[in-house]
């Protein structure tokens, strides 16, 4: 009952996360008409450091604030890789408490990895596109137009955007006061720390093994503490930030309301993510409490770096966890810790395994060899 407790709050927290995500998304986008990510889907370059550098921020609301963008077309696939490379999930805020400096130079390594890797995915997609386009001679294929996992995009203003000033009738009906409540209860079970973030039992084992080194501040009269490296003060900003939404729903009119929130991502996309994260975490919740994965730890460096990049595949924060702690005892080099992060990126990558299955298995794999090669890489130099 406690596990299924914890999986149904990491899944109504991560649904949420994305949800408001989305909604936030599409109303910027409606709103400037366009205009806002107009000039980003121009610049690839750009999306994919954009992408790294959500990537890089401690947590997972950096992965799916990527995924909302990716699946909202206005960021290419080379972006939501060199995201997913970046990405340490809820790791790195345990690398931070235990391997402060060390910490700081793989995120520094991850990041240039990302960039290099996101821009020649793009690079090899475009040419790939390009190809296809000779021998088929689509129609579509052309200087306006561009391919994001099997839909054809075009660079002008979606067709949802040249009908944002249509029908700006304004009434509070079920469908605006539902979303409105279940938003505000979200927001307040967030801030509050209801729905705080599930590191595992690993996490709690390394950060009780290794407290000396947590970076807190403590007023010393009255007992107020901040723990800096706690998802805790970032669910309460992104809580914040969600009031915006709240502000959207009671001004936006009715077309708005109904087409793009309600029929486009509360029904569309919500009951799939909320599903498949759930059905996700849960199997794997299970799996985990009848496999000691610790027993799998070998000695041997090669064989190490392809057992943590195979456990990187796992959408899941807590197995990455040992070989963080492997390597801030010493027992494991650097080489693996790294290959390790490139592979996995916690629970950001859910979200994208309920939209686009295909999207999901090509970054996976592009990380895992960027993983082996860079493992192995730095073993040889190291």
């Amino acid at each position: 009952m406690h596990l299924f407790i914890d999986i149904l709050r990491n899944s109504i927290l991560i649904t949420g996360l994305v949800v408001v995500m989305m909604m936030m998304i599409e109303s910027l986008n409606i709103e400037s008409k366009g205009l806002l990510f107009k000039g980003l889907r121009r610049t690839k370059v750009g999306q994919v450091v954009i992408g790294a550098m959500l990537g890089s921020v401690p947590g997972c609301m950096g992965g799916f604030a990527t995924v909302s963008l990716y699946t909202h077309r206005l960021f290419s696939f080379g972006a939501l890789v060199a995201m997913m490379i970046a990405s340490s999930g809820d790791e790195a805020f345990v690398m931070l408490a235990m391997i402060p400096d060390q910490a700081l130079i793989l995120f520094a390594v991850l990041f240039i990895i990302a960039v290099i890797v996101g821009i020649g995915t793009d690079r090899i997609y475009d040419r790939i596109h390009e190809r296809h386009c000779d021998k088929h001679e689509h129609e579509e294929c052309g200087a306006d137009t561009d391919y994001h996992d099997g839909y054809v995009v075009h660079d002008e203003e979606h067709s949802n955007v040249a009908i944002s000033s249509h029908n700006h009738k304004r009434h509070y009906g079920w469908k605006r006061i539902v979303m409105f409540v279940g938003l505000a209860v979200f927001i307040a079970a967030l801030a509050s720390g209801q729905l705080g973030h599930d590191h595992s039992a690993h996490a709690e084992h390394a950060h009780h093994e290794h407290h000396h080194a947590t970076i807190e501040t403590e007023h010393e009269h009255d007992g107020f503490h901040i723990d800096l490296l706690s998802e805790d003060w970032m669910n309460v900003l992104f809580a914040g930030l969600s009031v915006i939404v709240l502000f959207v729903l009671l001004l936006a009119s009715d077309h708005f309301v109904e087409e793009h929130l309600w029929n486009h991502i509360v029904k569309k996309h919500l009951p799939t993510i909320f599903a498949w994260t759930f059905g996700v975490l849960l199997v794997l919740g299970i799996a985990l409490q009848h496999v000691d994965i610790d027993r799998w730890i070998s000695d041997n460096v090669a064989l190490m770096i392809l057992l943590a990049t195979l456990i990187g595949i796992i959408p899941e924060s807590g197995p990455h966890l040992i070989f963080v702690t492997l390597f801030a005892a010493g027992v494991v080099p650097f080489p693996v810790l790294l290959a390790s992060s490139i592979s996995q990126d916690g629970h950001a990558s859910i979200p994208l395994l309920a939209e686009s299955k295909k999207s999901f298995a090509w970054a996976k794999l592009i990380n895992c060899v960027v993983a082996i090669i860079a493992g192995f890489g730095a073993m040889i130099l190291m």
